[in-house]
């Protein structure tokens, strides 16, 4: 199935980030780059320092300069993070291009690739929670309460793999097809956000 190998490779990239847990860290990826598995690995990187960002943001002793240094990182990382969604769904939309469609066949909700997004970020919640679970310093009702958690976020992980791996196997065999909008941010963009436009010139 798909997602043992997606879950596998988010499971890789957490664990080796978190071996030097700096968000500076120099990113180096261990599949090929024609292969998904390398999209896949690139994809959490991005999500597992996104993550970090967004904890060290929320300190409230900050310096608003590097509070604003830091908003930028995330932006840049919110971009990265839709364009490897992007090219996920473009390995879906050629390797099922010569699928003859159903008459009937339906349209997802989402593409497969927002999908694996959301799967990606239940690995790292799965990665974090367990951290609680395991501190030492904390108090048996926050154990136990991050514990229950736990367990829910595991069986989430597992109905969505579940409904992931269905989606491609319908998509598969023309029961359900793919749509794929591209992104249309606009808050980035010099000519939609009236402030950036107002900039210009």
């Amino acid at each position: 199935m798909f997602t043992t190998l997606a879950n596998t490779i988010f499971k890789e990239s957490i664990q080796t980030y978190h071996i030097e847990d700096t968000v500076d860290q120099e990113f180096k990826n261990p599949y090929d780059k024609q292969t998904i598995e390398h999209l896949l690995y690139r994809k959490n990187w991005i999500d597992t320092v996104q993550w970090h960002y967004e904890d060290i943001i929320r300190d409230p002793n900050i310096d608003p300069e590097a509070a604003l240094v830091l908003k930028r990182k995330i932006d840049a990382s919110n971009q990265d993070r839709t364009d490897l969604v992007e090219y996920i769904d473009s390995y879906f939309l050629s390797k099922y291009q010569d699928v003859e469609v159903r008459e009937n066949a339906s349209i997802n909700t989402e593409s497969p690739a927002w999908a694996i997004d959301r799967l990606s970020i239940l690995a790292l919640k799965i990665y974090h929670m367990q951290e609680e679970v395991d501190r030492i310093d904390a108090s048996k009702a926050h154990i136990e309460a991050c514990s229950n958690k736990l367990t829910v976020l595991r069986e989430q992980r597992r109905d969505l793999s579940t409904a992931i791996d269905q989606l491609l196997d319908d998509i598969a065999v023309g029961k359900k097809y793919m749509k794929v909008y591209k992104q249309m941010k606009m808050y980035n963009d010099d000519e939609l956000n009236p402030v950036l436009r107002g900039q210009k010139g």
